[in-house]
């Protein structure tokens, strides 16, 4: 089997399927990149077993077959070759032949018998959504997933899909994202899914902020996206969500509305003073004020004041400064509002914007 492509057309597809395959792994063969030729085509595969990434390119090629070579070296080997260099790869036996220009290296190869597929999907939702909405959906919400949780299900990114709107949501159990667009599906009744952390990241670097459209299909236990010549299936996770609506505050009537840029300037100051492990700040709220301080082990203060129109009772809440600025950074609006209840009950921070599309829950802390 031979095939010769030039360095730009499989590059880019290598360093996308790198990012799914793992380097160590407990079978050798998932190290590797599944190289399937076809009539002048070549389809790279790459997966963890809970991921899986496929892309088509063009070959010069008259042969067919499969075989796999290890994927982060077949990928160092292109990157290191110089621009518009062709690359001309020729398999004998278990070994692959790789030669550009003056350049020759052999790498080791694996059969494509020993390469898992993922299996079919069954249970279908279908439906198309545009690029950019699809990105924002994760991008406005999965820095809220959990890392490592014994909770499995928080490890993950769920998104809810209804007739007229998709909704994602993330937590892990001390903060809350949510983001909500609106999307026609075919759908009876709503139906919750849950996209591990590894699929989230992958399929969020995937996507750009283009109007192209993207086809979603949805089974019972996977969910592929397929964008351009790329195709992404993952494995959703089997769990149970917790209920968002019962954590997001329904009943604020404290409401404090400040420049997003202002705050978040503050808090960044005020944070370089905060405890390394905790994070924690104490906003202390008045009429028309913001008072907020930091602190450390070894006695260092951070003291912060903003303008801010609020005209409610004094209040003081405290918050890991990092949850509110993750927060103002996914907000997009100049100017955004923070719901309080009091001292002890979590706030709600949203963009001032009638119609905006995100909610953000942070837990207070006692400091």
């Amino acid at each position: 089997m031979k095939f010769i492509i030039q360095r730009e057309e499989i590059l880019k597809p290598l360093q996308a399927i790198s990012g799914v395959v793992e380097r160590r792994q407990t079978m050798p063969v998932l190290s590797n990149v599944l190289l399937s030729i076809d009539n002048g085509t070549m389809e790279l595969s790459g997966t963890n077993l809970e991921v899986e990434l496929k892309v088509v390119v063009a070959v010069d090629s008259p042969d067919c077959g499969d075989i796999t070579l290890p994927s982060r070296k077949f990928l160092d080997i292109c990157k290191a070759l110089p621009d518009s260099a062709m690359i001309e790869v020729s398999i004998d036996e278990n070994k692959a032949i790789i030669r550009s220009g003056r350049s020759r290296f052999t790498l080791a190869t694996l059969p494509a018998s020993e390469y898992p597929n993922m299996e079919s999907i069954e249970g279908l939702i279908e439906f198309t959504i545009p690029q950019f909405q699809l990105k924002e959906l994760i991008e406005k919400t999965q820095f809220s997933m959990a890392q490592q949780d014994v909770r499995y299900y928080l490890n993950g990114l769920m998104i809810e899909i209804n007739s007229d709107h998709l909704l994602s949501v993330a937590t892990d159990g001390h903060r809350l994202a949510l983001c909500e667009i609106p999307c026609e599906i075919a759908i009876d009744e709503p139906r919750q899914i849950i996209i591990p952390r590894k699929g989230v990241t992958e399929l969020s670097r995937l996507l750009d902020e283009s109007e192209r459209a993207v086809s979603v299909r949805i089974g019972k236990k996977q969910i592929r996206v397929t964008v351009g010549d790329f195709t992404f299936t993952s494995k959703l996770v089997d769990g149970l969500f917790p209920d968002y609506k019962r954590v997001v505050p329904q009943n604020c009537d404290k409401l404090a509305t400040v420049d997003r840029a202002v705050i978040r300037q503050s808090l960044t100051r005020a944070s370089i003073l905060s405890n390394e492990k905790y994070r924690g700040i104490r906003l202390q709220l008045q009429e028309g004020l913001v008072k907020v301080n930091a602190n450390n082990p070894d006695l260092e203060e951070a003291q912060e004041e903003f303008e801010v129109e609020y005209s409610g009772p004094p209040l003081e809440i405290g918050f890991n400064v990092s949850y509110v600025l993750d927060a103002l950074n996914a907000l997009t609006d100049s100017t955004v509002v923070l719901h309080f209840s009091d001292s002890n009950s979590s706030c709600l921070v949203t963009g001032n914007v009638e119609g905006n599309n995100c909610k953000y829950v942070v837990m207070p802390m006692r400091l």
